[in-house]
């Protein structure tokens, strides 16, 4: 500061300081700028009393407003389920299979599940739903369980292997190879019998053989599956754990035995209601087709009928 002087060209004194010759005026702020901050420090001790602001031992000072950002988001999110309540009564109150004769209901089931995939399901089927190794494409038509909107519901629930669970799907293939029930050269001629099937191998007539001795209870004599075991068809060129002869060699030799989680433990019933109605618009869903009806045994011609027993 010792160096501070008055500029002949301006007459203001400098500060100072110098910089390659440079100096700087001592000229004062400008008078918007200085309101301007004045303006700042006054906003900012009133957004100190009004909002939560100091922080604490276990908490920030609540300021008077009482306001906070998860009350505002509780708030919302309270506001969000009012308006969706009658949605979901009526989602609740509507058996699965009828969701189609109710095509705004059904157009909402389809919205709701869309954002539950986004959450539950993406990390095993993909964004798209497509899947990948060892995880099914839900697009397609190709289903283990049967693909109407009730089965698809079914599945949701119970899960797949899901451990604890006694009503979870649960289908069995044996090791053929790993537990010594085939020999490798058989394990090739059955590979070789069902590439066969998509044209991906020549027809090997003592892999037919084997298929129709060991396969064939499960997969159908035609190799298209038996849903009521969960066999896959393996006919349509559609592999769950790859098509390659290496890999259905594999599947052969050592059991696959994949596990889906049953969603009921984790999720209400109208959101998985919600679920089965996305994954059966996504284009591989069947029509729903209702058990026929019990039929009573027509009562004897004879005066019989009405007997006691």
């Amino acid at each position: 500061m010792a160096n501070k002087r008055i500029d002949e060209a301006t007459g203001v004194e400098t500060v100072g300081h110098e910089w390659d010759g440079i100096e700087e005026l001592n000229n004062p702020m400008p008078r918007w700028w200085l309101w301007t901050l004045y303006a700042t420090i006054l906003f900012s001790i009133g957004y100190m009393i009004v909002y939560p602001a100091l922080p604490m031992v276990n908490k920030a000072t609540e300021g008077l407003w009482g306001w906070s950002s998860r009350g505002q988001l509780a708030a919302e999110m309270k506001a969000e389920e009012a308006r969706r309540a009658s949605t979901l009564a009526a989602l609740a109150a509507t058996p699965i299979e009828e969701l189609a004769s109710k095509p705004d209901l059904m157009r909402a089931a389809i919205n709701g599940g869309r954002a539950a995939f986004r959450v539950n399901c993406v990390q095993c089927h993909g964004s798209g739903a497509a899947g990948t190794t060892g995880y099914p494409n839900l697009r397609d038509d190709d289903w283990l369980w049967g693909g109407n909107i009730k089965e698809i519901e079914t599945t949701l629930i119970n899960g797949i292997r899901h451990p604890g669970n006694d009503a979870t799907r649960q289908s069995l293939m044996p090791s053929f190879g790993k537990d010594g029930i085939l020999p490798p050269a058989d394990l090739t001629a059955v590979a070789d019998h069902v590439l066969s099937l998509t044209g991906k191998s020549k027809p090997n007539a003592r892999g037919a053989q084997l298929f129709a001795d060991n396969c064939a209870t499960c997969h159908g004599a035609d190799a298209k599956g038996l849903r009521q075991f969960g066999a896959p068809n393996l006919a349509d060129a559609i592999w769950l754990y790859g098509g390659k002869r290496e890999q259905v060699e594999a599947s052969i030799y050592k059991a696959r035995a994949g596990v889906m989680p049953a969603w009921t433990q984790t999720l209400d019933p109208v959101t998985i209601k919600m679920l089965a109605a996305y994954v059966h618009s996504l284009g591989g869903g069947e029509d729903f087709v209702a058990a026929p009806a019990a039929t009573t045994p027509a009562a004897p011609a004879t005066g019989e009928a009405n007997a006691q027993p």
